[in-house]
């Protein structure tokens, strides 16, 4: 079986929200819900996709502002890692914070994501979770080890790194995440990120100004 991804750039923070769906049975996931429901249900629609499940990589908002109105639309169920629940809990504030106004609460979770590498499947699709703490508690990976396509949140960027001057950020744990849990993989994955363009593990490997840093670091 193979599998499509659609990538949508939504909201005021430019954050990526993939659609990944089985391409026989047209059932698909939603990786992260973000800000504009409308938006991903139409993508979903367009491509006669059935969304079935949405999960988040973490509980900034731009990350899971669409999450109430699309689990209302289709009462499909809603996965985070545990550790991500009460600064879930605190989406009007974030709002705030970002001087983005009241914003309605996010979808209360219906699976509190636990382990180191739990795996989530759907039909042909089957997404290992990564633990990748620093940007964000609870902030999770996930890895499509067949196609050799892993979705790193706001972990890693092309180029970049995530920001960690948020509350509950975390420089030093982000490196570790970074270097222990995405730095294993082969180069040739590639990295469908949170923010901006897909990079490869091999590239931010060779080029990567904070992994470059970081291992002058500890040489």
């Amino acid at each position: 079986m193979t599998i499509k991804i659609i990538s949508l750039t939504l909201g005021p923070f430019a954050t990526n929200a993939y659609l990944i769906a089985d391409s026989q049975s047209g059932n698909a996931i939603l990786i992260d819900p973000v800000d504009d429901a409308p938006a991903i249900l139409a993508a979903a629609r367009k491509e006669n996709w059935t969304i079935k499940l949405m999960i988040a990589t973490h509980a900034h908002l731009d990350h899971v502002l669409a999450s109430a109105a699309i689990k209302q639309e289709l009462n499909l169920p809603f996965y985070i890692h545990e550790e991500c629940e009460s600064l879930l809990d605190e989406i009007p504030l974030q709002g705030i914070f970002f001087g983005l106004g009241d914003l309605p609460a996010a979808a209360q979770p219906d699976r509190l994501l636990t382990s180191e590498s739990e795996i989530i499947e759907l039909d042909s699709i089957r997404l290992h979770s990564l633990y990748t703490p620093g940007h964000a508690p609870g902030h999770l990976s996930f890895y499509l080890a067949e196609h050799k396509i892993l979705f790193s949140g706001d972990t890693l960027f092309a180029g970049s790194i995530g920001r960690t001057d948020l509350p509950g950020g975390d420089h030093a744990l982000l490196m570790r995440s970074i270097v222990d849990k995405l730095m294993v993989l082969d180069d040739d994955v590639q990295v469908l990120p949170g923010h901006m363009g897909a990079t490869t593990i091999g590239r931010e490997r060779a080029t990567n100004p904070f992994l470059l840093a970081y291992d002058d670091d500890i040489s």
